[in-house]
């Protein structure tokens, strides 16, 4: 589903439906338990980097740009060669790419693991594959993208220690992957729920996480984003 071939009947005629109805988003929402094998926190501030893709990178770009602790989340393309590196080749489904945001965050203030507990818990649902809501295809896929072995193994054990807890009513399919490279996006997807908060996608599928992730989380929420084109 191209998010930019929305004809103008749809804007016009489902707006002010869509924006009223449940997000569906929000039947899944939950606080899911925090990680028991987190990575260890510097002795001194010095900023690490975390690459997960939940379906589109508009939603899980909004959602990161309101923790604290996190300093700048870009939205791109990860999974694949940088030559396929472009929002209409990546939305073939054909790339090998996922649409994913790199996450830039003092681990003395929000770790691995708490960005991972948010990924798990109001980002998106983990037991869809391949897809997320209306998006369906590979780009659209469950990922962490660990660029050392410490991630992987935070990544690897969280995953088990909630599939063992019976957390979801289905399996988790998030992959855990390599991190080969990451491609920033084009400059109109960057901060995309900030700056249209009142198109219906964003407004039935995306502000719901934001609320949510105030709601649950009120020790790290940030009420004003850190935004990646203010950078």
């Amino acid at each position: 589903m191209s998010r930019f071939v929305l004809g103008v009947a749809l804007i016009l005629g489902l707006a002010l439906v869509l924006v009223r109805l449940p997000a569906r988003s929000e039947e899944r929402i939950q606080v899911v338990p925090a990680p028991a094998v987190d990575e260890s926190v510097p002795a001194k501030p010095e900023l690490e980097t975390a690459v997960l893709a939940g379906g589109c990178f508009w939603g899980v770009q909004g959602v990161f740009e309101h923790v604290q602790g996190v300093r700048r989340v870009v939205s791109g393309y990860a999974g694949g060669s940088p030559t396929t590196a472009s929002y209409e080749t990546v939305s073939t489904g054909r790339t090998g790419h996922a649409e994913s945001v790199q996450i830039t965050y003092d681990p003395t203030q929000v770790t691995y693991g708490q960005l991972l507990q948010i990924f798990f818990s109001v980002v998106h649902d983990p037991t869809e594959l391949n897809y997320q809501g209306p998006d369906h295809g590979t780009q659209y896929r469950s990922a962490i993208f660990v660029r050392d072995e410490a991630q992987r193994k935070v990544a690897e054990r969280y995953i088990a220690q909630l599939d063992l807890a019976h957390v979801y009513t289905k399996p988790i399919v998030t992959r855990i992957e390599p991190l080969v490279g990451f491609y920033p996006a084009e400059k109109y997807h960057q901060d995309f729920l900030t700056l249209n908060p009142d198109y219906p996608y964003i407004a039935y599928n995306d502000i719901p996480k934001v609320e949510s992730l105030k709601r649950l989380f009120p020790d790290v929420y940030l009420d004003k984003p850190v935004l990646a084109l203010a950078q």
